[in-house]
């Protein structure tokens, strides 16, 4: 009997044990928000209407209907006065974009967002164990990662992984693959810089469906610090509660939307193809079927199970999501993408103004775009502590990846935003692009020489309806 009652306390013991164990694993594989930065350019780099026309007007394989393409899809792109571009193409150099272009731009962006993120934090490059770069379309050797290593002379066993080819969303697999790294490192910081590459891949071409990447994609990007420390946590702003990644690699029609090809002339350019709404609504919907089912409260789950039965639905459109989450990070990468997502979740004009804003004033930053809405509704005061945010993401793959976040403490640095959050949401977000150039879709100028319609397209507005009327009586 005693030595039953011996054996029982011993397996009680290490029971104990193990139990401690895996608590103590568990904490440590936390992931925890410690910082972020958003890049923003030198005003200089501005893309405002004249600008933008300086820049078309330097295509000349352009046509009337590909300028009346160009105007329709910059109106409706939800993009603001205010967004950047790259050096080299604001100073007339996209036709031969050179290596130094490509690095000075990941340089300006990586550094100025890095310098500020160390000196916001207090933490040393050197404290860094874990270093993640995400850029789809540059990938130079050395690698980016190593480009920042040597810069802040970073420790030499630091883990260092460049992603390339990822997509716009590229941020959340970066996450996904520290989270990872988070459960075999203890007490260890990361951190990950999401940017794009514009200089050397603006297109110059007249294809439609590649024309779109210059109307939509901006200058931009992220640098995150993450840790899985817990003394750390209480200065952390948000924790990862869990991430889901969606791919439809396997399917050619998820593999072919959305690719770097080269047209018929050999200009290089992305190409979106017609069916990527219909592979993005899928995607969407087979990463939320596995994702809500580990956020939303049992309670929501069983109402849905038995609305859905009832009247024989199916798919997502009777889940409230806001059951169990409070804030939602659309990707800004163009209104009708905004508005479709937000339609298909079931969401209204408040949840969708940080996205649409971000859009407005930003532009698609590609990989960094979900942080400069966060940036929004922080910069807003609307996150609060014990809230949830949902972060959504589409990428090359064709992917879709999303996480939630638990919101730790109160969050009201207006970051990138402070010189503008005063003025946002703007009256009006219409583009002035239609008030300026409207008449480029008068039906009279089919029979108008197409060498006149360029000259009539002037930077003034003013100055293009004069020149208009006088083609008009030509005619």
């Amino acid at each position: 009997m005693e030595l039953l009652l011996a054996m029982c306390l011993v397996l009680i013991f290490f029971a104990c044990i193990y139990l401690c164990e895996l608590l103590l694993q568990w904490r440590h594989q936390q992931c925890y928000l410690l910082a972020y930065e958003c890049y923003k350019a030198t005003d200089e780099r501005k893309l405002d209407t004249e600008s933008c026309v300086k820049i078309i007007r330097r295509n000349t394989n352009l046509g009337l209907e590909e300028y009346r393409f160009l105007l329709k899809t910059v109106v409706n792109s939800g993009l603001g006065e205010e967004t950047y571009g790259p050096r080299n193409v604001i100073a007339g150099c996209e036709d031969c974009p050179s290596l130094e272009d490509s690095l000075w731009e990941m340089d300006d962006i990586m550094f100025g967002t890095l310098d500020k993120l160390f000196h916001k934090t207090g933490i040393s490059p050197s404290k860094i164990d874990i270093l993640v770069v995400n850029v789809s379309l540059f990938s130079p050797a050395p690698s980016l990662t190593a480009r920042i290593i040597n810069r802040y002379k970073m420790k030499t066993d630091i883990k260092a992984f460049n992603l390339s080819g990822m997509g716009c969303s590229g941020s959340l697999v970066a996450i996904d693959l520290v989270q990872n790294l988070f459960k075999t490192y203890k007490n260890v910081n990361a951190v990950i810089v999401s940017t794009e590459s514009l200089a050397p891949n603006w297109y110059r071409g007249k294809v439609q469906s590649m024309m779109l990447a210059n109307c939509l994609y901006r200058s931009g990007g992220c640098s995150m610090i993450f840790t899985n420390k817990m003394h750390l946590k209480h200065r952390s702003l948000l924790k990862l509660q869990c991430i889901v990644r969606t791919h439809l690699g396997s399917l050619d029609e998820g593999y072919g939307c959305s690719t770097q090809v080269e047209d018929k002339n050999g200009f290089r350019g992305f190409n979106l193809s017609k069916s990527i709404a219909k592979v993005a609504a899928k995607a969407l919907t087979m990463n939320l079927r596995i994702l809500l089912r580990k956020v939303l409260p049992l309670t929501e789950l069983l109402r849905y199970v038995i609305v859905s039965r009832r009247q024989n639905k199916v798919a997502n459109a009777g889940l409230n999501l806001k059951a169990g989450l409070d804030h939602f990070c659309i990707p800004p990468t163009e209104a009708a993408v905004v508005n479709g997502v937000g339609r298909s979740l079931g969401l209204n004009d408040y949840d969708l103004e940080p996205a649409r804003m971000a859009l407005h004033r930003f532009g698609n930053t590609s990989s960094g775009g979900l942080w400069y809405v966060l940036g929004y509704m922080e910069a807003k005061r609307r996150l609060k502590k014990g809230e949830k945010i949902l972060m959504v993401s589409f990428g090359a793959g064709y992917e879709c990846n999303n996480c939630v976040w638990e919101i730790l403490r109160d969050m009201e640095n207006a970051n990138v935003w402070k010189d503008c959050i005063e003025t946002y949401p703007p009256e009006t977000i219409v583009n002035p692009f239609m008030e300026k150039y409207s008449w480029i879709n008068d039906e009279y100028l089919s029979f108008v020489r197409f060498e006149e319609v360029m000259n009539a397209i002037c930077v003034d507005g003013q100055h293009s309806k004069k020149n208009w009327s006088t083609l008009s009586g030509e005619v």
